[in-house]
């Protein structure tokens, strides 16, 4: 489990594509301080295994899945990514319950002199979106400050703008996208109870 708080910019070293696979090494000194094989660290928050550590840098395996669900598959040599660490028990949930399951990609699409960023929300995402509600952009915790037609608007302090990659993106570039947990929980909960789908259109495209 992770909470959207970033601990560190990484840096993408090498990519191998492998058949229906990928291989990526991350260089980040803090998250592999105290990582090891078989160790969960979010990439752009993406949950990925560790499957070796060494000089500071930390080896991945993605799998077609994850791929094809993500951001991940776009990446190259030199990208900056946002890394954290899994939580321990008992840590601070600074942020909100994240699982690292990515549920699909949004756009960036604008961000103004007083950083709102506005980013294009999928159609099978909008139901779990809500005004001042948690969302996850790139592993990145935020709060939904406004929903518009197929968009979604957030309040960027500066901090977050300077440490981590949601300060560098450009209109177009994908972001890796996480609703809450709880939402789609509930949805599946009461669902039953509410005949002919509780009138939610495109139940069926869950991610």
């Amino acid at each position: 489990m992770f909470t959207g708080i970033v601990e560190e910019l990484g840096e993408i070293t090498a990519v191998e594509q492998l058949p229906n696979a990928a291989r990526i090494t991350v260089r980040g000194p803090l998250v592999t301080s105290d990582a090891g094989h078989g160790d969960s660290i979010a990439v752009n928050g993406v949950c990925l295994t560790v499957v070796e550590v060494s000089g500071g840098e930390f080896t991945v395996d993605v799998v077609h899945e994850t791929l094809q669900r993500s951001s991940i598959a776009k990446i190259a040599v030199g990208d900056r990514v946002n890394l954290e660490r899994a939580m321990a028990a008992g840590g601070r949930l600074g942020g909100h319950i994240m699982q690292g399951h990515v549920d699909g990609t949004g756009v960036f699409l604008s961000r103004d002199e007083q950083g709102l960023t506005k980013f294009a929300l999928p159609g099978q995402l909008a139901r779990y979106v809500v005004e001042k509600g948690s969302i996850a952009v790139d592993g990145v915790s935020l709060t939904v400050a406004a929903i518009g037609d197929g968009e979604f608007a957030i309040a960027l302090i500066p901090t977050t703008l300077e440490l981590t990659t949601l300060g560098r993106k450009e209109p177009g570039d994908l972001v890796n996208l996480e609703v809450d947990v709880v939402a789609k929980y509930v949805e599946k909960l009461t669902l039953p109870y509410l005949g002919d789908n509780g009138g939610l259109a495109g139940t069926e495209e869950r991610a």
